[in-house]
């Protein structure tokens, strides 16, 4: 390979290795200039089947005025509504028994995982493999944390991978912080995140039985693990007092476990440093890490979308990694896909902040 050309490369665990050439070029979107990578992206996909997790820099918002908000007030008054039930949640803490708040714990790490090692990091991104029972296993875990179901949270999520920071991001963070936190889910998408949602390959997801038998019965799956488990188990089991046994593990828990998620895509792409590319907007944020499990290391993820862990440093405020490497330990999982020390090391001195040089 000639000298002045910078290979970054991917590995997986069973040494299985991709490459891409990289070189440099100007893009603009909108008025702002950026330097981006222009990467072989078959190369980068390795034998994932998919590369629409991949920044699109031909993309051009359309010049003229934005189409108008148009509100959703069934959303805002339910999310509402469960935000005041979270709050009233709080106050009955004192009185719940501990089993009930370890309950409520464990029904967070579970449905949280739903998302990140499922339909993030497993189906959104392909970044390792997974076996049947596993994929059973994060399909109720993510029905559990009623986030949609997987098949419209990869869409959703490759489109904002692919048009980042633009009219077709879903939560588009150039939109402020309540947009992007909670905002998109009360008013209509912009015609574009539809346009675009639409013209994705999301083959290898409707090619997964696990998947659309989930879709084809979201909403009672949502009802019987989102709600009903958790509130039966210490009313059944403990004798909780019914109130607690909804109010905490049900609706304080889901109420948590979504503004979790929510922060990934608001205080992750506005608050941190920017060590690997300074010329996109989502930042390292070790606190946002710690409620979603391991999802803060933004600015590395949207860098290397495909690499399984979202950071270079392995289980530090990273549960998902350390729960998936636990599954492959099991036999459940494998293939797991990792950038090389050499590519993120050559990435933070070509794009990176020069934040990485004070640790």
């Amino acid at each position: 390979m000639p000298a002045h050309l910078l290979q970054e490369e991917f590995s997986s665990t069973s040494n299985t290795t991709a490459g891409g050439t990289v070189t440099s070029r100007v893009t603009r979107n909108g008025n702002a200039v950026v330097e981006k990578d222009l990467l072989n992206h078959e190369d980068l996909a390795g034998d994932r089947g998919m590369i629409d997790d991949i920044f699109d820099e031909t993309y051009r918002e359309k010049e003229g005025p934005k189409p108008p908000l148009r509100y959703v007030w069934r959303n805002i008054i339910l999310m509402s509504l469960l935000h005041l039930g979270a709050l009233f949640a709080l106050t009955l803490i004192p009185s719940a028994k501990i089993q009930t708040l370890a309950w409520a714990l464990l029904c967070f790490v579970v449905s949280a995982l739903g998302i990140t090692a499922g339909s993030h990091r497993l189906w959104s991104h392909r970044s390792y493999k997974a076996t049947l029972p596993l994929r059973i296993f994060l399909t109720i875990a993510n029905s559990m944390a009623f986030q949609n179901d997987i098949y419209e949270w990869v869409r959703d999520h490759r489109v904002h991978h692919k048009f980042s920071e633009t009219d077709a991001d879903p939560h588009n963070a150039m939109r402020g912080f309540f947009f992007s936190h909670i905002g998109w889910l009360l008013v209509r998408k912009h015609p574009d995140v539809i346009e675009k949602g639409q013209k994705l390959d999301l083959s290898d997801i409707k090619a997964d039985k696990v998947v659309m038998f989930q879709r084809k019965y979201y909403k009672p799956s949502v009802v019987l693990l989102c709600f009903t488990l958790p509130a039966v188990v210490p009313w059944y089991f403990w004798d909780e007092s019914i109130i607690i046994s909804f109010f905490i593990p049900a609706i304080l828990r889901y109420t948590v476990g979504l503004n979790a998620t929510w922060l990934v895509n608001s205080a992750a792409h506005m608050f941190g440093n920017r060590p690997y590319d300074q010329n996109i907007n989502p930042r390292e944020n070790p606190l946002v890490s710690l409620g979603a499990l391991g999802e803060g290391f933004h600015n590395y993820h949207h860098t290397f979308p495909y690499d399984y862990s979202t950071s270079e440093f392995g289980w530090r405020f990273n549960l998902t990694t350390a729960f998936i490497d636990l599954m492959c330990l099991l036999g459940l999982a494998s293939d797991r896909k990792k950038v090389s020390k050499e590519a993120i090391l050559a990435r933070k001195m070509r794009t990176g902040d020069g934040s990485h040089k004070s640790g």
